[in-house]
């Protein structure tokens, strides 16, 4: 992630009038014509293929170009474009009401005033756009609040290099604060451990369920540079089963997305699933990385997986649905927004200080 060059301050107990809040996530093709341009984004990002120029260029064009077929029928399957968007508007606005209706309630504690943007990744509304809406809107801080509990260099330090591009470009020069990530945030956890309890419950009358914590993978060799991605989500798979309080409770953390040669992290969710068909219990997949719903969740799990399940003889096979706007993870949002906003450092976590191990060299406040 680029260093961020100083910036101004807000002023010695001053607290800002207005707060800029943007969401990042990675986006979505929002028509068939816009996968192949996605997909060329994906792959052209220097995070995501570790080349330099022309050779990251060509690889991008190469993928972008065999894989746009078969993602265009992947989308098919969920009415031709990603609902990436949509969701992540409904968050933001979610998001916009609680951090107002919190000022309103308080109005003694000179609680600022925030607006809710969006950023995505790989497609729009991008960096470069946002960037310019909110320079217009003028705040006083920007807290940058990725929807990527785990940190990761291929998501979050990703977005958030593109955003200081784009900031610099724009001329945003308002203060900035990065929330790097929250594996274990209490508003999280308690949102995805209350969607699992019913779905738990009736796949009780088919056995014992097994539930798989899956997240979206990485290769090995990312992992071993120093990305804390698999360690955080090792966390939030421990805590989402204790906030669930079953005694004896069977789960797993696993991984799914894998593609291309390289050597990925593990267990994978599909051996998994052939596991559990082996085994003959019911599963309950969880997608514990992901806080919205898309082609990940929405065909992955459900379609691909559901298929799989049935082929491996599991007899009870579940999708658990991502936090979304629940309440309690929008109230754990906003609990980081005021956070981030009492905390002086550029860069915090979930309880605004570092809490990666020392050996993870990918965590954005080892260069702090």
């Amino acid at each position: 992630m680029s260093q961020q060059p100083p910036q101004p301050s807000t002023g010695p107990g001053r607290q800002p009038r207005r707060v800029a809040v943007v969401l990042f996530n990675l986006g979505g093709p929002d028509a068939p014509e816009a996968v192949r341009p996605f997909l060329f984004n994906l792959f052209a990002d220097p995070a995501i293929i570790r080349l330099p120029n022309p050779f990251r260029f060509l690889i991008a064009s190469l993928i972008s170009g065999r894989r746009a077929k078969p993602a265009t029928a992947i989308y098919a399957q969920i009415g031709g474009k990603s609902p990436l968007l949509e969701n992540t508007q409904a968050q933001a606005a979610a998001l916009e009401a609680r951090l107002a209706a919190d000022r309103e309630a308080d109005p003694a504690g000179g609680g600022a005033e925030a607006r809710v943007f969006i950023a995505m990744r790989y497609w729009h509304p991008m960096s470069a756009e946002t960037a310019a809406q909110v320079k217009a809107y003028d705040p006083d801080l920007v807290v940058l609040l990725p929807l990527y509990p785990q940190f990761s260099t291929t998501t979050t330090a990703s977005s958030a290099k593109a955003w200081d591009e784009a900031a610099q470009t724009v001329g945003l020069a308002a203060p900035t604060r990065l929330l790097c990530c929250y594996p274990t945030q209490p508003g999280f956890i308690d949102a995805a451990a209350d969607q699992i309890r019913p779905l738990y419950e009736a796949a009780k009358a088919h056995g014992t369920p097994r539930v798989l914590f899956s997240a979206h993978g990485l290769p090995k060799k990312v992992v071993a540079a120093g990305d804390p991605y698999q360690w955080q989500c090792e966390r939030t798979a421990e805590s989402i089963a204790a906030a669930l309080g079953v005694d004896q409770l069977d789960w797993v953390s696993c991984y799914q997305s894998r593609v291309g040669p390289m050597e990925w992290i593990g267990p994978s969710t599909d051996a998994e699933i052939r596991r559990a068909g082996q085994d003959g219990v019911p599963i309950l997949v969880v997608p514990m990385a992901f806080v919205s719903e898309h082609s990940e969740t929405l065909v992955e799990i459900e379609i691909e997986y559901r298929h799989l399940a049935k082929e491996a003889g599991v007899p009870h096979f579940t999708r658990v649905p991502t936090v979304g706007v629940h309440p309690g993870f929008i109230d754990g949002l906003a609990r980081l927004v005021r956070q981030t906003v009492a905390n002086k450092a550029p860069i915090c976590a979930q309880n605004g200080d570092r809490i990666c191990p020392a050996n993870f060299s990918g965590c954005p406040q080892a260069r702090r």
